[in-house]
């Protein structure tokens, strides 16, 4: 398998789970902390389920509104950043799993429309950092 080098691009995608399975998606890691609902287990299009690398509940919820104005996306980003330092024995095997060129999609909801604004969009810096770092 190859290497990861700061000269070759981080095998590494993300989308939301119910978009076409295409050949090069490689792993595909539902990164949401619900898993969807009304999927039966033979129709999931993904490998593995990381429910801990979604936002928290509380933090979801925050993020929408749920119980006030909606945490602006720079908080929900420093936030977020800051739950995922709970996580890092998972995101050093995903990153390393990377950076030997394993080809990865992060999958999120269905209802994730602005890719810009999403947590897969954050864990897929943290995944690639962590990659070119070499752990």
């Amino acid at each position: 398998m190859p290497r990861y080098d700061d000269a070759a691009r981080v095998p590494l995608k993300t989308k939301r789970w119910d978009e076409p399975v295409e050949p090069d998606d490689g792993l595909r890691v539902l990164v949401c902390r619900f898993r969807p609902r009304g999927v039966r287990k033979e129709d999931e299009t993904w490998d593995l389920w990381a429910k801990n690398l979604g936002p928290s509940r509380e933090l979801l919820a925050a993020f929408q509104g749920k119980s006030g104005p909606p945490l602006p996306w720079k908080d929900f980003a420093r936030q977020y950043r800051a739950e995922m330092k709970n996580e890092r024995d998972l995101i050093h095997s995903l990153a390393e799993r990377l950076r030997l060129g394993e080809r990865m999609t992060l999958l999120c909801s269905s209802s994730c429309v602005d890719e810009a604004r999403c947590h897969r969009t954050l864990l897929a810096r943290i995944l690639e950092h962590e990659a070119a770092a070499g752990g």
